[in-house]
């Protein structure tokens, strides 16, 4: 039998039977659609938080108070024998592969200006702050490098703030009140956005032993240090690690490369990912429950059919090939519409949620669509042997 009366054969058998056919490959299609669709959107997830993560640099190091870690970030300061102070930054500071250190102290406070208030996030950093973050002044300057004990009151409003603060006016200049602490603005930062769900434009900055008065704290929540290019960052690390022990006693304290925070990310996402995928695969499984069922019954009902095949010559192998080919053919062209839809949604769901990335690699692609013919070969098997089996003069008695 030609490759050509093959094909003419399968092509005849799916036209024949449509309702079936399309039922079999809309089983395979739904799998492939949902597939495509939440890998793309877990995929997607994992390029969006890895973007923003990275835009402040790779050369940041962050040191967390305490020693106990759980996927590499610190579990808190609870059960540290010595908290990280503003004369641990300065230390750091003399490092000679620091190019800026910034303490760092974050919370929630309602801030206010002549009957005007606002509730923010407030962060207590150091005047490097703006360096090492990439983050750029829009008008005014950054906090001035102060004796970090003698800090003046500077503050430096986000760009939301300061248009909620002052609309229609110029902020520099202006006195504030944030919490119990009077301030006066030095600087408005230019338009950041949201970066990992935290709304940089609806920040304040003051010097951060100012913050740790306002939130009566002891010690910092991390100390942020940029190191300079050419460095490696086991070689930062090991510096940081040798300065802080010789002034704690101990290791009693958390230091964690930007590399490591993304490496816990990425494995946490490819997981999700994972997850995701699997349960698109739940759809392909009661898809290739479909295709078995309607191959089963294909066999009863052609029983006459292939033993007229039999009888012309055809093979039992011939046969099976045959049968093999009808449901690949079929698991193919619903893999193919799968595809086809699920691109067609991501990118409804990316036209209607801008800020939902979603991201469908090639590899995607092709995994999945020869997934559905792998199905369509191995859910076939069976049907396909029944047919092989079945004696030339018994199947054309049942005519």
């Amino acid at each position: 039998m030609r490759p050509s009366d093959q094909l003419h054969f399968i092509t005849t058998s799916i036209r024949a039977k449509p309702l079936q056919s399309f039922l079999t490959g809309l089983g395979i299609a739904v799998g492939i659609a949902a597939v495509i669709l939440l890998t793309s959107m877990g995929e997607g997830l994992q390029r969006f938080v890895v973007t923003e993560f990275t835009q402040f640099g790779a050369n940041l190091i962050a040191v967390n108070p305490g020693k106990v870690t759980t996927m590499g970030t610190t579990l808190g300061v609870l059960g540290s024998e010595r908290l990280l102070t503003l004369e641990d930054s300065e230390a750091l500071r003399r490092l000679p592969q620091a190019e800026a250190v910034v303490p760092m102290v974050q919370g929630n406070v309602e801030v206010s200006v002549e009957g005007r208030t606002r509730r923010i996030t407030l962060y207590g950093v150091g005047a490097e702050m703006d360096r090492a973050f990439r983050m750029q002044v829009g008008s005014g300057r950054f906090l001035p490098p102060d004796d970090p004990r003698l800090a003046r009151p500077f503050v430096v409003l986000g760009d939301k703030v300061a248009r909620e603060l002052f609309p229609g006016e110029n902020a520099l200049g202006r006195r504030v009140q944030i919490g119990n602490q009077p301030g006066r603005v030095l600087g408005v930062m230019e338009h950041k956005g949201q970066i990992l769900g935290f709304d940089m434009d609806d920040s304040v900055y003051i010097p951060a032993a100012r913050a740790l008065d306002l939130f009566g704290r002891e010690g910092l929540m991390e100390i942020d240090v940029l190191y300079r290019d050419g460095y490696q960052a086991e070689e930062v690390v090991a510096a940081i690690r040798r300065i802080l022990v010789n002034r704690h006693g101990q290791e009693d304290f958390t230091v964690t490369t930007q590399q490591q925070m993304l490496d816990v990310l990425g494995s946490v996402l490819s997981m999700l990912t994972v997850a995701v995928g699997a349960l698109g695969g739940i759809s392909l499984l009661v898809g290739s429950v479909g295709i078995f069922t309607i191959m089963t019954i294909a066999v009863r009902e052609r029983t006459a059919e292939i033993g007229l095949l039999r009888a012309v010559g055809a093979s039992r192998q011939q046969i099976l090939i045959l049968f093999l080919l009808e449901g690949t053919f079929l698991a193919g062209l619903g893999g193919a519409a799968g595809l086809a839809v699920g691109f067609f949604c991501a990118t409804l769901i990316h036209a209607f949620v801008p800020l939902l990335p979603v991201h469908t690699p090639w590899s995607f692609v092709f995994f999945a669509e020869i997934l559905s013919m792998l199905i369509g070969i191995v859910t076939g098997i069976i049907p396909a042997r029944q047919a092989a089996r079945l004696d030339p003069v018994e199947a054309l008695r049942s005519e």
